[in-house]
């Protein structure tokens, strides 16, 4: 008999509602959750699809370990254990903890379980080689969200749905279903702002879905992003619109910053960013003028050589016009589940407090830069990586210059996966450990709520039931916490009586420690019992999860710093602005083109390519190519060209298109599926190319050292014509 059950998407941030009809272990249907309060009957594609994930065929459901010809046999599950357990064990033993790097992907980001368990597992090991998917991509808010607010995780949200000016940059909300800004059927809202009579523009290097749905499109050269959003503050300081009054009262440094911004004009900016000067004045007296208006910068502004300055003078922007912490400007929700207050307790709070072992970068909330995986793997000596660990991953596709990577796994004395799929990366694992699939585990999103202009927290039930010799990525990463000498907290004194109470019969489930989070957290029922406050029961109780309103006005009830006000100065930062201010004296910029990514709303990063209603229709990994630069280099549409940057020459094929600026070329990321054809066959017949065999893993963001992954200079030819048989 058919029942139905409603959960969010564990696919994206955005958490849309979902309604599965299910019968025993089987999904019927899916559809989108009309009465969800917040995606209100939205799911895009990927959300519609989520059930194919589940029934694939090429989808692992038991351990496999690899034999010495590469082929793979199925082993069970304590054998994979014991094995795993003894090689780490050795490795730790005879090189070091730090002989062992672990490397965790976006999916895992979803999975409250896999977030408590992995860190449990990481301490347990004892390594400083951590790396992740957002030492990718995030890392430069990280940093300046530390030393802006005390925390990593405090990240202010653009209240879209009642600002009247939205400026978004390096972002393609539409698309992403908002990075960083949780606000599921973002189309609708942004339409909403000019129902209202306000105005959305968009400052991208190509004219993105969002861009399309905007009032203005300003292109700028990649790489321009901090020169840009600091010649707006600029023109706000030589203009007289800073509100003093607003910046003195709950920050510190602005002085110093105020005789650091000189040199930023849009005149001397002009020839980095390559916008004219009358349109970032422009832009700058509309944003002061605005009643109620918010900037907005992502994942292409923090993927550039000054990335972290760019995100600190996003938030400097918003600051000046008062507009932090007020309705239409950037809110500080405050979340159920208080990932900043979790930072603070597991030392992830902190930016370049250890230093990579060849390349002297720094750690940002205890991840080093994923682009560093292949030199430590190569590089003899004292700390040399001889171990890795993948979860929920794939680096060989999602970091740069992926073909050296590539070639460094194989020189591993060890190496095991905990994924879902054979890939690019997994292929080179001794032992790959499958998680059953999310839906046949409880759901709540550990992350996500910490971003979400909405405060609201839920706790879904699994779809369909595990399989007899399944287990969750929790159930693994506790075992190998437990292989390792740990436990499921990676606190030793807590492990140790959690170990005892194992030998009575206690078994860890970690929907306890979920409860012990919601009741003590800013809303938890041990802090406001007289206003029925959370815990776990309460939330499972709601269909759709727990309404907590709005986020609150103001900014101080979300600042760590010790004074309780921003801090506007800190030396990285302000050596950033120095470097800046000597690259804008550069008489020439690089005649190379430019290389940036772009996103799909059919495509999930690497991982769902192998889903047929994803992958299938018009050829998504394509170049997009200016007319005026495919003229110039006598490329034509359709055909593959010949893209060469310092670390990589293959060829890729070609969309002639004025979606682009001139002198920018974009190309997709998380394709390259050759590899893994053989293990999956969607993803094999649909491959593309990697971007980020494009990619440089020596050039590096000035604060956080995270790879530069917009603005790579590359150069393009024909490619030769084949003879026809």
């Amino acid at each position: 008999m058919a029942t139905t059950v409603l959960r969010s998407c564990n696919l994206c941030e955005a958490g849309c509602g979902l309604r599965f009809d299910v019968e025993g272990d089987r999904i019927l249907s899916v559809h989108p959750d009309e009465s969800d309060p917040l995606s209100q009957g939205y799911v895009c594609p990927k959300g519609m699809a989520i059930a194919a994930v589940h029934d694939d065929p090429d989808r692992l459901r038991r351990p496999l370990r690899r034999r010495p010809d590469g082929t793979f046999e199925e082993i069970g599950w304590d054998d994979a254990f014991e094995l795993v357990g003894r090689k780490l064990r050795r490795i730790r033993a005879e090189h070091g903890a730090d002989a062992v790097a672990v490397y965790f992907g976006n999916p895992l980001g979803h999975s409250y379980s896999g977030v408590l368990a992995l860190g449990a597992f990481v301490d347990s090991l004892g390594t400083r080689n951590r790396m992740s998917a957002s030492s990718q991509d995030t890392a430069p808010r990280f940093a300046a969200s530390y030393y802006l607010y005390g925390n990593p995780a405090i990240m202010p949200v653009p209240d879209v749905d009642r600002t009247d000016w939205f400026l978004c940059i390096g972002a393609n909300p539409v698309v992403s279903q908002g990075s960083a800004m949780v606000t599921p059927n973002i189309r609708v809202r942004l339409r909403g702002i000019r129902e209202r009579g306000g105005k959305i523009l968009v400052v991208d290097p190509q004219r993105t879905e969002t861009a399309k749905a905007a009032d203005e499109h300003v292109f700028i050269r990649p790489g321009g992003d901090a020169a840009f959003l600091l010649a707006m503050v600029q023109t706000l300081v030589a203009e007289g619109h800073v509100r003093r009054d607003v910046v003195d009262t709950i920050a510190s440094g602005w002085d110093a910053v105020e005789s650091r911004l000189a040199p930023f004009t849009p005149a001397r900016t002009q020839a980095m960013s390559g916008i004219a000067p009358d349109v970032v004045r422009r832009l700058a007296r509309e944003f002061a003028a605005a009643e109620r208006g918010v900037i907005y910068t992502r994942v292409g502004t923090c993927n550039n050589e000054y990335g972290t300055l760019a995100t600190w003078a996003n938030d400097l922007l918003n600051l000046v016009r008062g507009r932090l912490g007020e309705p239409g400007g950037a809110m500080f929700p405050v979340p159920a589940l208080d990932g900043a207050a979790g930072m603070q307790m597991t030392g992830l709070n902190g930016h370049g407090r250890w230093h990579t072992r060849v390349r002297g970068l720094p750690e940002t909330a205890k991840d080093v830069p994923a682009s560093t995986l292949a030199e430590e793997i190569e590089t003899p000596g004292p700390g040399q990586v001889r171990a890795f660990v993948s979860v929920a991953g794939n680096p060989v596709l999602s970091t740069p210059n992926s073909r050296r990577l590539d070639a460094a796994l194989e020189q591993l004395d060890f190496m095991v996966s905990i994924d879902l799929y054979l890939n690019e990366t997994t292929r080179h694992a001794d032992v790959i450990l499958p998680p059953c699939w999310a839906l046949a585990e409880t759901h709540s999103e550990p992350l996500a709520p910490s971003m979400s202009l909405r405060q609201h927290v839920r706790c879904d039930p699994p779809v369909v039931p595990k399989g007899p010799d399944e287990k969750a990525d929790w159930e693994i990463l506790l075992r190998l916490s437990e292989e390792v000498g740990g436990g499921p907290t990676g606190m030793k004194v807590v492990d140790r009586v959690l170990n005892l109470a194992k030998r009575a019969g206690y078994r860890h489930d970690p929907k306890r420690t979920l409860d012990m989070l919601l009741r003590i957290g800013p809303h938890g029922d041990w802090y406001l019992p007289w206003k029925r406050g959370l815990n776990l029961k309460r939330v499972q109780a709601a269909p759709h999860g727990v309404d907590l309103g709005p986020a609150p006005r103001g900014i101080r009830h979300r600042l760590f710093h010790r004074d309780g006000r921003v801090h506007l100065v800190a030396v990285p930062i302000l050596d950033a602005l120095a470097a800046l201010a000597r690259d804008l004296e550069r008489p020439d910029r690089p005649s190379d083109l430019l290389l940036i990514g772009r996103r799909h709303l059919r495509s999930n990063n690497s991982w769902m390519h192998n889903v047929e209603a994803l992958a299938t229709g018009r050829d998504r990994c394509v170049l997009f190519v200016h007319p005026a630069d495919a003229e110039r280099i006598g490329l034509r549409d359709s055909r593959p060209a010949v893209m060469e940057s310092r670390v990589h020459s293959g060829e890729v094929p070609v969309r002639v298109t004025d979606e682009v600026m001139e002198g920018v070329v974009s190309l997709p990321h998380g394709w390259g599926h050759g590899p893994s054809a053989a293990w999956q066959q969607v993803a094999g017949r649909h491959a593309g190319v990697s971007a980020n065999d494009w990619t440089d893993d020596q050039r590096v963001e000035s604060v956080v050292g995270q790879s530069i992954l917009n603005g790579v200079p590359v150069r393009l030819r024909p490619a030769a014509t084949r003879p026809s048989l």
